[in-house]
């Protein structure tokens, strides 16, 4: 009855807003995929994941594969993930973040299908993912309020939809922002996503940001945009601001080197992106906070063992976040309430998208926490008109690949999306 049937990938699109970054600005529409493995008996898992090409191809050659095998056994799935994606294709867009990165690609395809699995066995045995991955420590887990710059509308897309937040530009602009999403969401800390003007700039929202929310934890995120001798320059403003500070500089090397004159602790979810960076990030002391993601780091189980690793070498932890669904939302949300020493409040682009899949809408947020439900498996049900209007979306946008330095090119020409920008 634990037999898998079929397996169906959807690749859908939603209405992502122009949120500026050190890359560029996002495309008018978010791509990601909705994984469904159905068993036997008609019970079925559910998943989310990126939907670009590169990963798709992969989801869509291990679906074919997955036939008559139990979902109690991830060991074999992972030997089958590895020999199907052993030969990996061309990638095509750019690497934005690990979730495109070709050193992340057998875990980002095993994490896909392991959700899924995990939903199917609480649902087999009655207990919630949480309870599968040990039980809560706590019955609700925080999230941040995610600020980014960005523009009032899409200048180039074909439809004339306009999100609820507004142009945000100025450290004005980033408190009015902050308090519209704290107002409707509760969150309990900010980060604000920085690589986008000259730094002096965005130390100046920060500190508009401390004044407006004096008891907020804070965080900026500059993507690697600023070099380690301008991150060491600006780091006495930083003094007594920040909870910690997030890929200031580029590489291992680059953190490194900003330790040893920080101030705060280092944050990172790129220059640490999977098991195999630790070696060399723990020699050179280039961090001291691991932003985890099941859907790179190889899922749920994977992050769990992560919390471990970060424990032994006295590392903090927290999650990283991209355009995403509630599927993943409530994934992220049974890992971290079963890892005792996740911290910190982790990222979540969820305010920011306005669409949802699954049955009654979107999740709520008490006092920006997310409950962690007890039913079996994950708690979320497929809204299957949904997912066929999300699907239409996917068909008609004309976008397959995210790529934030292309979208900028529209806007400005010479763009090249090139890092460190300061």
């Amino acid at each position: 009855m634990s037999r898998i049937a079929s397996v169906v990938v959807t690749p859908i699109a939603f209405r992502d807003p122009p949120l500026l970054n050190v890359s560029g600005i996002h495309e008018p529409w978010a791509l990601r995929s909705i994984i469904e493995v159905v068993t036997e008996d008609g019970n079925y898992g559910l998943s989310e994941s990126y939907g670009d090409e590169q990963t798709l191809t992969h989801l869509q050659k291990v679906a074919a594969i997955l036939k008559g095998i139990d979902v109690f056994h991830l060991n074999e799935l992972k030997t089958i993930v590895a020999e199907a994606t052993a030969s990996q294709s061309q990638q095509s867009g750019i690497e934005l973040a690990p979730g495109t990165n070709q050193a992340t690609t057998l875990p980002r395809v095993f994490a896909a299908f392991e959700v899924a699995f995990l939903d199917l066995i609480g649902k087999f045995t009655g207990r919630s993912v949480c309870d599968l991955l040990g039980g809560k420590v706590r019955d609700a887990v925080p999230y941040s309020a995610y600020l980014f710059y960005k523009y009032e509308r899409h200048r180039f897309a074909q439809d004339d939809w306009i999100d609820a937040w507004g142009e945000v530009l100025t450290p004005d602009d980033v408190v009015r922002s902050a308090r519209q999403m704290i107002d409707q969401y509760g969150f309990q800390s900010i980060k604000l996503k920085g690589g986008v003007f000259e730094p002096e700039q965005e130390l100046e929202a920060i500190r508009s940001l401390r004044e407006a929310f004096p008891e907020h934890p804070l965080r900026i995120d500059p993507n690697g945009g600023w070099t380690p001798e301008t991150t060491r320059l600006l780091m006495p403003q930083m003094e007594g601001l920040l909870q910690y500070l997030e890929d200031p500089a580029p590489g291992k090397d680059g953190m490194a080197e900003v330790h040893q004159s920080a101030s705060m602790p280092l944050a990172t979810n790129m220059c640490v992106i999977g098991f195999f960076d630790f070696p060399e990030a723990i020699a050179k002391q280039s961090v001291d906070v691991i932003l985890s993601d099941h859907h790179y780091w190889g899922g749920l189980q994977a992050t769990r063992d992560l919390a471990r690793i970060c424990e032994t070498w006295g590392l903090g932890l927290s999650m990283h976040s991209n355009s995403h669904l509630g599927i993943s939302l409530m994934a992220m949300t049974h890992a971290a309430a079963a890892i005792d020493n996740l911290t910190y409040a982790c990222d979540t682009h969820y305010p920011w998208q306005e669409e949802e899949i699954i049955v009654g809408g979107k999740i709520e947020f008490e006092h920006g926490s997310v409950r962690v439900p007890d039913a079996p498996g994950l708690g979320v049900e497929l809204d299957r008109d949904a997912l066929k209007q999300l699907a239409r979306n996917y068909q008609e946008c004309g976008i397959r690949s995210r790529n934030d330095v292309k979208e900028m090119q529209k806007y400005e020409p010479s763009w090249t999306g090139k890092a460190p920008r300061f």
